[in-house]
């Protein structure tokens, strides 16, 4: 019997997003693997993200290379909320999240993760990659400062979220049982992520470096916009999950490297 081909699942939370919907829109619409599904997780956007949606829509009827494409747009309790619809309306092997205005990084970034994937024997509990950091016309302005390493592990991340929640891919199975914490208003994902990657671990299953570019950030997002609260619910986090004395280290180290650049 042969095996079905591996689906990825791309959502896209939006609320509003018009103004930066279309170059997340263009960026799955480019891509070159036919087996895509987007989801579209709306909070009921009273601009015209929807009617964008739509004209993407028809767009695709008509396309070389189709990818699956649904929306939700209801009312949430915010963007984590959202992701955990998304979450449950996942039909792929495996699940990333793609904000508005955020892009992949090239055409074929998710003809290379299939493929790496299926190079491997068991299939990873992540993929992961770097991330570009670019401005709202889509120029690049750096790479991301926190880079991920070579063999990743959730402990790693006591030094900060080394993988950028958009080039972190994670097993559809994995992340349908792992929801996002709600209690998390603005780090929820970095959360998630630890929660993943020691669930991998506690499975015995891989985290798989593609050791390729994944994704075009948007320097001012949710977190960057709120960066204050973000950060003292990473200290929350990582004290729950490395306790309290290495955080307060790790935290001191933080200060001392901000200086220092």
């Amino acid at each position: 019997m042969a095996r079905q081909p591996l689906k990825i699942t791309v959502i896209t939370v939006t609320y509003n997003a018009g103004a930066l919907v279309d170059r997340t829109f263009n960026s799955v619409e480019e891509q070159d693997y036919p087996y895509v599904e987007h989801l579209v997780i709306d909070g009921n956007s009273t601009d015209d993200t929807l009617e964008k949606f739509h004209h993407y829509m028809e767009r695709n009827s008509n396309a070389a290379v189709r990818h699956e494409l649904n929306c939700l747009s209801e009312n949430d309790y915010g963007i984590y909320d959202a992701m955990n619809k998304g979450l449950a309306l996942a039909t792929g092997r495996y699940i990333v999240f793609l904000n508005a205005g955020d892009k992949f990084h090239a055409k074929d970034t998710l003809s290379c993760i299939a493929r790496a994937i299926q190079d491997e024997q068991k299939q990873p509990a992540v993929v992961y990659g770097d991330t570009h950091i670019v401005d709202s016309f889509g120029n690049l302005l750096h790479r991301r400062r926190l880079t991920p390493p070579e063999n990743l592990s959730w402990k790693d991340f006591n030094n900060g979220m080394l993988v950028c929640h958009q080039s972190f891919y994670a097993r559809a199975d994995l992340a349908k049982e792992l929801r996002y914490n709600l209690k998390y208003r603005f780090s929820a994902d970095f959360d998630w992520t630890i929660r993943i990657m020691r669930e991998a671990e506690r499975r015995k299953l891989t985290l798989l470096n593609s050791h390729l570019i994944l994704t075009d950030y948007l320097s001012e997002g949710m977190t960057t916009r709120n960066r204050r609260r973000s950060l003292f619910e990473r200290f929350r986090i990582m004290t729950r999950y490395y306790g309290l004395g290495t955080t307060v280290a790790k935290h001191l180290w933080f200060v001392i490297r901000a200086l220092i650049h």
